[in-house]
């Protein structure tokens, strides 16, 4: 992959330097390695074809290179009636009316979600702070400037485009815990039929889970996101990479080289579904 000198300082205002072989030009470097303050940093992912894909407690699966990213339009939540089958401007109804848990007592509105309706990137965090809640829309403030300029070095963005550019961002939690508390397991649990109509109406190639809450509610799992990063997972019947909650990345910048490194792991996962 070659890399523009505009990504190039996308990455450099992520805190990600990269290395070239010396006399080499940075427009056509195609291997590139990040270089961190940290030993123990991991090198770019392998090829898609040599990824191993786990789908939420079933074994793991060698997927060939030319397989096709599979999509769901089924899960376990769809006999849950308020999400059950609507369009958008329904389940943009139903959300903003939801009622479900107390946090519907403590929100200033819900936080449903931006982006291109078929985008082919999804991006999914976990629960809406202080800012989210005020102005209704997912990952604004700081994080929200650095998922943008993560984002842009990969030439995707938030904004109006088509679906190969413009990402949608949809959060596990629709409303925001009081005080910006952890989200609790049965609000979660609540919410989650929303995010699965939403990704089954967006249908995206490639599912970009970002935070510990997000990653577990997707995945059903309990395991920290340092065990599950490098490779990739399966929810529904879409690939799905996990990685580190841009709020994170900003209290620790030396995880910015494994972010990195995730989103180098999505984009091969995006390409590899090109043209299926």
């Amino acid at each position: 992959m070659a890399w523009t000198e505009r990504q190039h300082r996308m990455l450099a205002e992520m805190g990600v330097r990269l290395w070239q072989p010396p006399g080499s030009d940075a427009s056509a470097t195609d291997a590139v390695a990040a270089e961190v303050a940290v030993d123990d940093a991991r090198p770019a992912p392998s090829p898609v074809a040599a990824l191993v894909v786990r789908e939420p407690s079933a074994p793991a699966m060698a997927v060939p290179a030319a397989a096709p990213a599979t999509r769901s339009t089924s899960s376990p939540s769809d006999t849950w009636a308020p999400a059950h089958g609507l369009d958008w401007p329904a389940l943009r109804q139903v959300v903003q009316s939801c009622q479900a848990c107390g946090l519907a007592r403590t929100r200033t509105q819900t936080v449903f979600g931006v982006g291109h309706a078929r985008a082919e990137w999804m991006i999914v965090g976990e629960a809406p702070g202080e800012q989210e809640d005020l102005r209704g829309e997912p990952f604004v403030g700081a994080a929200g400037r650095l998922l943008d300029r993560m984002l842009a070095s990969l030439g995707l963005t938030r904004d109006e485009s088509d679906g190969a550019h413009q990402v949608y961002i949809a959060n596990t939690l629709k409303c925001r815990p009081p005080r910006n508390r952890n989200p609790e397991p049965d609000e979660l649990s609540r919410c989650l039929p929303f995010l699965e109509r939403q990704v089954q109406l967006v249908q995206p190639r490639v599912i970009l889970a970002m935070g510990r809450f997000a990653v577990q509610a997707l995945l059903d799992t309990q395991e920290p996101i340092g065990r599950l990063r490098g490779r990739v997972h399966q929810w529904h019947g879409c690939p799905v990479v996990v990685t580190y909650h841009p709020a994170y990345l900003l209290r620790q910048p030396t995880e910015k080289a494994r972010a990195w490194a995730d989103l180098c792991l999505a984009a091969e996962v995006h390409g590899a579904g090109q043209g299926h």
